[in-house]
């Protein structure tokens, strides 16, 4: 570009190119400069957008951000009925408010959601019952804390929160054909009870089911009322035990570790599956004892929600290793677990 040029009283002035070749700089002080066709033709386009918004009273249109349902905002779910499985563990079931969410909420046998006392707190529980029995969302739950005390003091027909599913869940349709090995111990039975009513309700598409149902003591078996109808069914044999000194002198079930016993049964791992769920320690010993049954690691799976608190993978309590146990479980493989801290 030119450099300014001086104007006859000496004053400095735009250059040719930006003032116009065929237009006179101004003269006098004061005198508007002439504006480039290109930059005046944009300036009108403007000034007609900003007078048409202002004529509607309305502001320039902008694309529409979509707000979806906010990820910490609970249904709200009444507790229609309940019962006591032992001395500190109750089964709720509970249905939703609003008939819209009851009639389109799914989930899938093994994912968890969080169950809020309003002014309390909230805590995370397997969902208890399959998906193939709709309607309601069953919890089993200890009294251990203070959201699980103000939780069992509820009476049926009160109101508490419930978000979710989340999480991954037990892959049901690969096991299709297959051997289905149930080991559970204590409260960690209650995790696989939705796996257990899904293959149950969908009795023909697996071969033999063998359910192993383990506690402490007798009193301590979670479920009771459900084992006869659980062995009723065509192809399941039905199996329970208490540690030794648990048991009860009218016990007919067996007495031992729930991984030794199972090993005692010798099951076959060919074409099977083994699910277990139930202490740490006891799913540490499960695992060795399906090791030396010839299981392959990826055909043991087990499940870690007592590790959880958000749900969402925000809090960091649940990260294990590379894991997030809320978003990449809680249900895992054997082959999964080989590759986490040893602490863990």
């Amino acid at each position: 570009m030119k450099s300014a040029r001086k104007n006859r009283r000496g004053r400095r002035s735009l250059p040719a190119e930006i003032v116009g070749a065929d237009e006179n700089p101004p003269e006098k002080i004061g005198q508007a400069l002439p504006v480039p066709t290109g930059l005046r033709e944009r300036s009108e386009r403007v000034s007609e957008k900003m007078m048409a918004s202002v004529a509607v009273g309305v502001a320039a249109p902008r694309e529409t951000v979509k707000v979806k349902r906010n990820i910490y905002k609970p249904h709200l779910m009444t507790i229609v009925w309940m019962r006591d499985e032992t001395h500190d563990t109750r089964t709720l079931r509970l249905q939703f408010k609003d008939q819209q969410v009851a009639e389109t909420f799914d989930w899938k046998p093994g994912q968890f959601a969080q169950y809020s006392v309003f002014g309390v707190g909230e805590c995370v529980f397997t969902i208890a019952n399959s998906p193939t029995r709709k309607g309601y969302i069953e919890c089993t739950f200890r009294q251990v804390g203070k959201v699980t005390s103000a939780l069992r003091d509820m009476e049926i027909g009160q109101t508490i929160g419930f978000r979710g599913p989340y999480g991954n869940w037990f892959p049901a349709d690969e096991w299709e054909g297959k051997r289905l090995y149930f080991v559970g111990g204590g409260i960690g039975t209650v995790a696989l009870r939705g796996i257990m009513q899904y293959c149950l309700d969908n009795r023909n598409r697996y071969d033999e089911i063998l359910i192993l149902n383990a506690a402490r003591t007798v009193a301590d078996l979670v479920y009771k009322n459900e084992m006869d109808e659980w062995a009723r069914v065509d192809g399941v044999t039905l199996v329970k035990a208490v540690d030794p000194g648990g048991e009860t002198p009218d016990w007919d079930g067996k007495v031992g570790l729930a991984p030794n016993v199972f090993e005692e049964i010798k099951p076959t791992p060919e074409n099977a599956i083994l699910i277990t769920c139930g202490p740490p320690i006891m799913i540490r010993f499960m695992l060795l004892a399906a090791e030396r049954l010839g299981f392959k690691p990826e055909q043991v799976y087990t499940t870690l929600e007592n590790r959880m608190k958000c749900g969402l993978g925000k809090c960091g309590r649940c990260n294990v290793g590379h894991y997030y146990v809320c978003k990449d479980g809680p249900v895992f493989t054997a082959e999964q677990l080989s590759k986490l801290p040893r602490d863990f």
